[in-house]
């Protein structure tokens, strides 16, 4: 069953056991959205560009002589006379091989399967889109942003083994929203490498053109256990892939990567 409503994805980042009476989930920072601002400048001067070379174009064939144009030429194109018969069709992929047939199935069968003796945690299925918002500073303005990119549903599993934590999340767009996915991943990728997060671009995910993955400076503060913090963001198609790992001891960037690159095969 889909979700009805749509958010923003958000960050569902709960930290590692902490000192007792201190919620380390606090520390969290939510995400930030790009807005339409950017794609606003970009398209503004796009037209001023097309409009100005367009302005010159004009002028320069106004001083010239009018020429003949050659007269048109086009080779016929060929077309079978009639439809294959049903025998010859071709087959249509198997279910298992069609990504978009898997993408539009339930969600939740693509997620990563919760680790054997893992406890599970917070989210486990499908995820309000209005619970999801709540994740991050301004839930109103982040659940309108994401409807505005076409969001359509959530599914996220999340579980602990020992003191680490672990959330999966995939976020889908509508189809032909793409770009909703894109804009998503781009945007976290942009605020993962910020100087006052983890601070450079990030590592590659094997089998993905844009997914990187990024392992956190320790973060410390008193009256709190260390915090250690990993994330990857990659896009398939109209899905966005969002992974988390948070432990009191530190992550290897060969744990975070193979959790990124496992659930990319499964989409």
């Amino acid at each position: 069953m889909e979700a009805t409503e749509a958010v923003e994805p958000a960050q569902n980042t709960p930290a590692p056991t902490p000192d007792p009476g201190v919620e380390p989930s606090a520390r969290s920072a939510p995400r930030r959205r790009r807005t339409g601002r950017t794609i606003a400048l970009i398209a503004v001067a796009a037209v001023i560009g097309l409009v100005g070379g367009t302005a010159v174009g004009y002028g320069v064939q106004a001083q010239r002589e009018p020429v003949a144009l050659a007269p048109l030429n086009q080779p016929g194109l060929v077309y079978p006379a009639k439809s294959l018969p049903k025998e010859q069709e071709p087959a249509p992929l198997a279910a298992s091989q069609d990504r978009q047939a898997k993408a539009q199935g339930d969600l939740r069968k693509l997620l990563l399967p919760r680790p054997e003796g893992a406890k599970a945690r917070d989210w486990d299925g499908w995820v309000p889109l209005y619970e999801y918002a709540q994740d991050y500073g301004l839930p109103g303005s982040a659940l309108q942003f994401q409807l505005e990119q076409g969001i359509r549903r959530v599914a996220a599993r999340s579980w602990e083994t020992g003191d680490r934590v672990v959330t999966v999340e995939l976020v889908q767009f509508r189809p032909g929203s793409e770009i909703g996915a894109l804009a998503f991943v781009e945007d976290q990728q942009d605020f993962a490498a910020r100087d006052d997060e983890a601070g450079y671009d990030g590592d590659a995910v094997k089998g993905s053109t844009n997914g990187r993955t990024y392992v956190y400076p320790v973060h410390r503060e008193a009256g709190y256990l260390d915090l250690y913090e990993a994330r990857a963001y990659v896009q398939r198609g109209d899905i966005a892939v969002a992974v988390a790992i948070f432990d009191t001891r530190k992550i290897a960037k060969k744990d975070i990567r193979s959790l990124a690159e496992r659930q990319l095969g499964r989409l």
